[in-house]
Parts: C-alpha cells; sequence; structure tokens
C-alpha cells in the first residue's frame, strides 16, 4: 500500500504567478499547469540559498491538489521539499512544508519566466543538463 505525505492539499499560486505560468506555457508548450509548476518546484530545489520568507497571496483562480501537482510521483516530491527543509534548517511540521513549497514554487516560476533563453521544451531541459562542453569540465 503506497502512503502520501502531501504537504498540502491544495495548492493555490498568487495571480501574478498565474500571469507568469501562462507566458512559460505559451513559451515551452507544456500544455498542463503541474508539469511547469513541477519545473519550477525543481528549478527552486536546485538553487542552494533560501528562498526569501515573503508574503504569498493566493490570489488566482489557478488552484490544483497535491496530488495533481505531484501525480504518480507525489511523495518523491514531498521527500524532496522535507529533505530540503532539514537541509535548510527548517522544521517538517505541516505548516512549515507548506510555506516552503510555496516559497520554491514561486521563486522557481520566477526564475523560469525570466529565463529568456527558454522558449521551447528543448531549451527549458537544456536549462538544467548540462551541455557536451560542461560534461567535459565536470570530469
Amino acid at each position: 500500500m503506497k502512503h502520501h505525505f502531501a504537504p498540502l492539499e491544495r495548492i493555490r499560486v498568487s495571480k501574478r504567478a498565474q500571469d507568469q505560468l501562462v507566458t512559460l506555457r505559451r513559451r515551452t508548450g507544456l500544455r498542463q499547469w503541474n508539469w511547469v509548476c513541477r519545473w519550477a518546484f525543481c528549478r527552486s530545489i536546485a538553487e542552494p540559498s533560501k528562498p526569501p520568507m515573503v508574503p504569498v497571496p493566493s490570489d488566482s483562480n489557478l488552484e490544483m491538489a497535491w496530488q495533481v501537482f505531484g501525480g504518480e510521483h507525489e511523495d518523491i516530491y514531498a521527500a524532496i521539499l522535507r529533505q530540503r527543509c532539514i537541509q535548510d534548517g527548517l522544521g517538517t511540521d505541516t505548516e512549515t512544508l507548506a510555506t516552503q513549497f510555496r516559497l520554491h514554487l514561486h521563486r522557481g516560476i520566477g526564475y523560469l519566466v525570466g529565463d529568456q533563453y527558454i522558449r521551447s521544451i528543448g531549451e527549458l531541459i537544456g536549462s538544467v543538463v548540462p551541455s557536451d562542453s560542461e560534461r567535459l569540465l565536470l570530469r
């Protein structure tokens, strides 16, 4: 039996983030909100710094369940968030996890929309997968 530990039941983004997601969907061709949100969350999680503690309004009509956000990998996303909170010296209580998820999601959306080089799915993938020359440097 699969165990779910969703950090929050429903995800609602700010109006600004919704507008940015519309832009990202148009640029990349990704059709589903949850796909773009997964990329944004992962982009923020990859950043070593903590997201700034800023108020994140839930003033849009874009809402999805945690299960829709995470899909078949919802437990993996929850575990990544939990581990990041531990790494950042934060608690892992429900409120902290929910707050940190919102902060990471919104920061990631901002990072992706701010990257003018992301104009397709291929460029989105290229923004996280090292090029051949970068791979040589990593060896």
